[in-house]
């Protein structure tokens, strides 16, 4: 039997949720086809258990350190399975709002179950074939398992199993220093776990700027967790019931290793050849429109590579929605992307490295750096580590920003709304409440002042011969 929708959304994650409660709410016949749970793995296995737990990994080093404080306490017990609990309650209350009923209420079709294209313009789900006016894939991505040789056969887990893990691993393994990796691997350090994490790069974060990253990682390692840089796993084998991980240089003996090396977009089961849909390891090929090579087909997430973060998905989709339904005009802006790992401390970036500002704008760039330990607010909470640095040019172009510090990921949105604008930085040296976290944001603008007034000998030299001249005719 064929039904004719104007979109069909393939995918109920972020992109796909977005897209079709958009689409349904101005009237546009839409279908939703999900084969698991809608919320995707940001609700069940990313975003919002991770978060979950790091909170209370939080809590647990708060208590273990109050001492700092003048606050006493015994050593807390740990139950991970009551932490867990925790992490559970929240993804349940948020699927709530991801219901089944939420969208069939907004006029949505949803459809459970795994399907495939038959051919340019029909999707084959549970025997039902849906024709659609424009589809949208988003299917996301899963973990990236690297090949090492006896890991399959000793086990392992990705963010897909780390949630429901009841009890505590004595000694955790963290293949993989990316996002997942460092928030993860603290959370567990901080749980009662000993971590050591391998990192294949000189230091953990390589996508960050080199000098923020160093500060988490030098407080991940202050706290107890071991870092292992240009350590790669080559092999791993079940000895006497705890695997050994045999990396060329060492053998890391742990009880449960958690793999955080990338993602791999979900293709494999869609049959995209008979749709005549372009794609590689990289994910579906897309052009500015978030069109694919069949322009009735639209992708947008991480399905498509780029930017994997949900809320760029959820920005996809608003594109892709717009451009299937109403008139293919717009297209997906990334000058601004902002994102965040959530480690302690925080690490947020927008915009442009030191290195990449200045291969593209050579000698007209300036670096302006204030760190923390200047902020009173930070220090009132023995969190006076870490830094600002805003990328600009000599006009007060914001090239880009990044924080490492407490609550950075909140912070760095004076730095976005400045870029997405297109606001001087000196924008930001508007008046801030005192004291707070967020007067990191003026006293680092500002150093673009200092920085020009320190190179301009001759206004230097005017103004000493001014204030001479006042003070002469004063006396």
């Amino acid at each position: 039997m064929s039904v004719e929708y104007d979109l069909v959304v393939i995918g109920g994650g972020s992109a796909g949720l977005v897209a079709a409660s958009a689409g349904a709410q101005i009237n546009a016949k839409v279908a939703l086809v999900e084969k698991h749970l809608l919320g995707g793995d940001c609700l069940h296995y990313g975003c919002v258990p991770s978060k979950s737990l790091i909170h209370a990994a939080q809590i647990a080093y708060n208590v273990k350190t109050a001492s700092r404080f003048g606050i006493y306490t015994s050593v807390p017990t740990i139950k991970l399975d009551e932490a867990m609990n925790h992490v559970h309650s929240v993804i349940d209350t948020i699927q709530e709002h991801d219901s089944t009923e939420r969208f069939e209420k907004l006029g949505v079709d949803v459809i459970y179950g795994s399907g495939q294209f038959i051919d340019e313009q029909t999707f084959e789900v549970n025997g039902r074939q849906l024709k659609a006016r424009a589809f949208l894939v988003a299917t996301g991505s899963r973990p990236t398992v690297p090949p090492v040789k006896g890991l399959k056969e000793a086990g392992f887990l990705t963010n897909e199993q780390i949630f429901n893990v009841k009890n505590r691993p004595d000694a955790l393994a963290v293949i993989g220093a990316g996002p997942i990796g460092c928030e993860l691997g603290q959370a567990f350090a901080r749980l009662g776990s000993e971590v050591a994490l391998l990192s294949s790069r000189d230091v953990i974060m390589p996508k960050e700027d080199p000098e923020a990253a160093v500060v988490v990682q030098q407080r991940m390692q202050d706290e107890g967790v071991r870092i292992l840089n240009h350590t790669r796993a080559e092999s791993v084998a079940v000895i006497d019931g705890r695997k050994h991980i045999f990396t060329g240089r060492e053998t890391i003996v742990v009880d449960e290793i958690l793999i955080a090396t990338g993602r791999t977009p979900n293709v494999e089961s869609l049959n995209l050849e008979a749709a005549g849909v372009a794609y590689d390891k990289k994910g579906i090929k897309v052009d500015a429109k978030l069109r694919t090579s069949n322009k009735r087909i639209y992708a947008a997430g991480d399905v498509i590579g780029g930017y994997q973060f949900t809320h760029v998905a959820g920005y996809e989709a608003g594109v892709a929605m717009q451009n299937a339904l109403i008139f293919p005009t717009k297209k997906a802006d990334y000058r601004v992307i902002p994102w965040a790992t959530f480690t302690d401390p925080e690490l947020a970036r927008v915009g442009l490295t030191e290195k990449q500002a200045r291969d593209r704008y050579g000698d007209d760039v300036y670096v302006l750096r204030q760190g923390f330990d200047g902020v009173d607010r930070a220090l009132a909470e023995a969190a006076g580590y870490g830094f600002a640095k805003f990328i600009t040019k000599s006009n007060g172009e914001l090239l880009g920003a990044h924080i490492v510090g407490p609550h950075a990921g909140e912070l760095i949105h004076e730095a976005v709304m400045a870029m997405s604008q297109n606001l001087k930085v000196s924008a930001l040296q508007c008046i801030h409440v005192y004291p707070t976290l967020s007067e990191i944001s003026p006293k680092t603008a500002l150093q673009l002042t200092k920085q020009k007034y320190a190179k301009n000998t001759f206004l230097q030299n005017l103004l000493k011969k001014f204030f001479n001249w006042r003070r002469s005719i004063a006396g």
